[in-house]
Protein backbone atom coordinates (compact mmCIF):
# COMPACT_ATOMS: atom_id res chain seq x y z
CA UNK A 1 0.00 0.00 0.00
CA UNK A 2 1.32 3.58 -0.91
CA UNK A 3 1.16 6.44 1.97
CA UNK A 4 -1.86 8.00 1.42
CA UNK A 5 -3.83 4.57 1.26
CA UNK A 6 -2.22 3.80 4.30
CA UNK A 7 -3.25 7.23 6.06
CA UNK A 8 -6.68 6.67 4.32
CA UNK A 9 -6.90 3.04 6.18
CA UNK A 10 -5.90 4.46 9.71
CA UNK A 11 -8.13 7.84 9.02
CA UNK A 12 -11.68 5.65 8.59
CA UNK A 13 -10.69 3.27 11.04
CA UNK A 14 -9.72 5.35 14.11
CA UNK A 15 -12.68 7.45 12.94
CA UNK A 16 -15.17 4.56 12.88
CA UNK A 17 -14.15 3.56 16.37
CA UNK A 18 -13.92 7.19 17.69
CA UNK A 19 -17.35 7.75 16.89
CA UNK A 20 -18.35 4.57 18.61
CA UNK A 21 -16.77 5.30 21.81
CA UNK A 22 -18.02 8.48 21.77
CA UNK A 23 -21.49 7.68 21.58
CA UNK A 24 -21.12 5.79 24.04
CA UNK A 25 -20.00 8.19 26.42
CA UNK A 26 -22.60 10.96 24.82
CA UNK A 27 -24.55 7.92 26.27
CA UNK A 28 -23.23 7.06 29.67
CA UNK A 29 -23.21 10.89 30.68
CA UNK A 30 -27.02 11.78 29.69
CA UNK A 31 -30.10 10.50 31.63
CA UNK A 32 -30.44 7.36 29.30
CA UNK A 33 -26.78 5.52 30.85
CA UNK A 34 -29.37 2.15 30.44
CA UNK A 35 -29.39 2.03 26.64
CA UNK A 36 -26.18 0.82 24.46
CA UNK A 37 -25.42 1.88 21.22
CA UNK A 38 -27.11 -0.98 19.21
CA UNK A 39 -30.27 0.09 21.45
CA UNK A 40 -30.30 3.73 20.31
CA UNK A 41 -29.87 2.74 17.01
CA UNK A 42 -32.61 0.43 17.39
CA UNK A 43 -34.83 3.45 18.32
CA UNK A 44 -33.68 5.72 16.09
CA UNK A 45 -34.45 3.23 13.42
CA UNK A 46 -37.85 2.63 14.84
CA UNK A 47 -38.48 6.35 14.88
CA UNK A 48 -40.75 9.13 15.68
CA UNK A 49 -43.66 8.51 13.24
CA UNK A 50 -46.11 6.04 12.81
CA UNK A 51 -46.26 2.13 14.64
CA UNK A 52 -43.58 0.72 12.19
CA UNK A 53 -43.77 -3.29 11.62
CA UNK A 54 -40.84 -5.25 13.40
CA UNK A 55 -40.44 -7.05 9.81
CA UNK A 56 -39.57 -3.20 8.59
CA UNK A 57 -37.57 -2.47 11.19
CA UNK A 58 -35.02 -5.67 11.05
CA UNK A 59 -34.72 -5.14 7.38
CA UNK A 60 -33.94 -1.83 7.74
CA UNK A 61 -31.51 -3.11 10.16
CA UNK A 62 -30.09 -5.60 7.80
CA UNK A 63 -30.72 -7.83 11.21
CA UNK A 64 -33.07 -10.99 11.88
CA UNK A 65 -36.41 -11.11 13.02
CA UNK A 66 -34.86 -12.72 16.21
CA UNK A 67 -32.51 -10.32 17.29
CA UNK A 68 -34.21 -7.73 16.41
CA UNK A 69 -37.27 -9.15 18.68
CA UNK A 70 -34.42 -9.57 21.61
CA UNK A 71 -33.89 -5.70 21.26
CA UNK A 72 -36.98 -4.94 21.70
CA UNK A 73 -37.79 -7.69 24.37
CA UNK A 74 -34.60 -5.36 26.39
CA UNK A 75 -36.02 -2.11 25.03
CA UNK A 76 -39.98 -2.82 26.42
CA UNK A 77 -39.05 -4.10 29.93
CA UNK A 78 -36.74 -0.58 29.96
CA UNK A 79 -40.13 1.08 28.47
CA UNK A 80 -38.68 2.61 25.73
CA UNK A 81 -40.92 0.53 22.84
CA UNK A 82 -44.26 -0.91 22.76
CA UNK A 83 -45.13 -3.42 20.63
CA UNK A 84 -48.90 -3.93 19.47
CA UNK A 85 -50.54 -7.53 17.46
CA UNK A 86 -52.21 -6.18 14.49
CA UNK A 87 -56.08 -6.38 14.39
CA UNK A 88 -56.33 -8.07 10.84
CA UNK A 89 -53.25 -10.57 10.96
CA UNK A 90 -52.03 -11.42 14.10
CA UNK A 91 -48.47 -12.71 12.53
CA UNK A 92 -47.97 -8.55 12.11
CA UNK A 93 -46.58 -6.99 15.11
CA UNK A 94 -45.84 -3.77 15.25
CA UNK A 95 -43.32 -1.16 17.65
CA UNK A 96 -43.76 2.47 18.28
CA UNK A 97 -41.81 4.62 20.73
CA UNK A 98 -42.63 5.53 24.58
CA UNK A 99 -42.47 9.28 25.22
CA UNK A 100 -39.39 8.06 26.96
CA UNK A 101 -38.39 6.72 23.33
CA UNK A 102 -39.03 9.29 22.14
CA UNK A 103 -37.25 11.43 24.39
CA UNK A 104 -34.00 9.18 23.59
CA UNK A 105 -34.32 9.46 19.67
CA UNK A 106 -34.61 13.31 20.06
CA UNK A 107 -31.29 13.35 22.62
CA UNK A 108 -29.32 11.30 19.89
CA UNK A 109 -30.36 13.05 16.75
CA UNK A 110 -29.15 16.21 18.88
CA UNK A 111 -25.52 14.73 19.46
CA UNK A 112 -25.33 14.25 16.28
CA UNK A 113 -26.77 17.25 14.84
CA UNK A 114 -24.04 19.23 17.45
CA UNK A 115 -20.98 16.76 16.31
CA UNK A 116 -21.99 17.49 12.48
CA UNK A 117 -22.41 21.53 13.34
CA UNK A 118 -18.94 21.93 15.30
CA UNK A 119 -17.22 19.78 12.46
CA UNK A 120 -18.57 21.99 9.93
CA UNK A 121 -18.31 25.29 11.92
CA UNK A 122 -14.18 24.56 11.49
CA UNK A 123 -14.24 24.60 7.88
CA UNK A 124 -14.44 26.90 5.17
CA UNK A 125 -17.04 26.59 2.44
CA UNK A 126 -15.13 25.32 -0.16
CA UNK A 127 -13.91 22.76 2.63
CA UNK A 128 -17.07 21.80 3.44
CA UNK A 129 -18.41 21.66 0.04
CA UNK A 130 -15.14 18.89 -0.74
CA UNK A 131 -15.80 16.66 2.43
CA UNK A 132 -19.83 16.40 1.45
CA UNK A 133 -18.40 15.57 -2.22
CA UNK A 134 -15.79 13.01 -0.38
CA UNK A 135 -18.31 11.56 1.53
CA UNK A 136 -20.69 11.19 -0.92
CA UNK A 137 -18.19 9.14 -3.21
CA UNK A 138 -17.22 6.99 -0.33
CA UNK A 139 -20.79 6.43 0.36
CA UNK A 140 -21.58 5.62 -2.77
CA UNK A 141 -18.84 3.16 -3.14
CA UNK A 142 -19.57 0.99 0.23
CA UNK A 143 -23.01 0.76 -0.86
CA UNK A 144 -22.31 -0.69 -4.34
CA UNK A 145 -19.66 -2.68 -3.41
CA UNK A 146 -21.46 -4.04 -0.69
CA UNK A 147 -25.01 -3.73 -1.70
CA UNK A 148 -25.93 -2.07 0.96
CA UNK A 149 -29.46 -0.55 1.43
CA UNK A 150 -30.53 3.30 1.05
CA UNK A 151 -30.07 5.20 4.79
CA UNK A 152 -33.10 6.12 6.29
CA UNK A 153 -33.06 9.98 5.72
CA UNK A 154 -32.55 9.42 1.68
CA UNK A 155 -35.78 6.88 1.80
CA UNK A 156 -37.56 9.47 3.40
CA UNK A 157 -36.99 12.19 0.55
CA UNK A 158 -37.80 9.71 -2.30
Amino acid sequence: MNKGINVINELLVDLFNDILVIEQKSLQYATFKDLSVTEVHTIEAIGMDKPKRMKDVACQLDITMGTLTTAINRLERKQYVTRTRSKEDRRIVYIQLTQEGKLAFRVHHKFHSNMVEEIVGELTEEEEGVLIKSLEKLNNFFRSKYNLKIGSKEKNNE
